[in-house]
């Protein structure tokens, strides 16, 4: 490793990534995990976790609305994904959503999604902005698995990341309509899961 490790320079991504970026311009990711981003805590949308926090959103009641709500975050990166097997993650969350899979086929699908975003290659894009395709991975690993909040900031990061590269991702402000989108989201299928008298 010697001289050509200090070569690197090291730019926080949500937890489980971080993007290193040599001094040629070329990135790479090292998907190890971290607990912090951009000094914002463990996760990115403070008033987003306000909400979950109300709603209850850990608790065991709520298990369908973490899923959905990931669902709907991850739909939004979709684009972004590269790898076919990931989609197909992807599609069997919407399809338990629908009834239409298993409980043991989720937690089949869970894993299995789980395994693709740890051995993620990074993007096949010469593109930088194309690595946003490995948060979007992550996104739908952690939607899967129930991890709404992980997945909504994974989603956030993928989102800015595309759309302004590393130089984009250190701009507290460019996640922001992101962020409202994900308020607004949350808030909306809470509604829909809540009894009506």
């Amino acid at each position: 490793m010697g001289a050509a490790f200090n070569a690197v320079k090291f730019i926080q991504e949500p937890p489980n990534a971080t993007l290193a970026r040599t001094t040629t311009g070329i990135a790479r990711f090292a998907l190890r995990p971290i607990l912090r981003f951009a000094g914002h805590g463990t996760r990115m949308n403070n008033a987003l976790d306000r909400l979950a926090q109300d709603l209850g959103l850990a608790g065991e009641a709520n298990e369908r609305l973490r899923l959905a709500f990931g669902h709907a975050c991850v739909l939004r990166v979709q684009h972004l994904l590269e790898e076919l097997e990931v989609e197909q993650c992807l599609l069997g969350l919407g399809a338990y959503l629908a009834g239409a899979a298993s409980r043991e086929q989720l937690q089949a699908i869970a894993a299995k999604a789980k395994i693709l975003a740890n051995h993620h290659q990074g993007s096949k894009s010469i593109d930088g902005c194309g690595h946003a395709a490995v948060s979007a991975t992550y996104a739908v690993a952690k939607a899967i698995e129930g991890n709404a909040l992980e997945a909504a900031s994974y989603a956030a990061y993928a989102v800015v990341y595309a759309q302004g590269g590393y130089a984009a991702v250190a701009e507290h402000e460019s996640f922001e309509p992101e962020f409202a989108w994900q308020l607004r989201s949350l808030s909306a299928l809470a509604g829909e899961a809540a009894p009506h008298a």
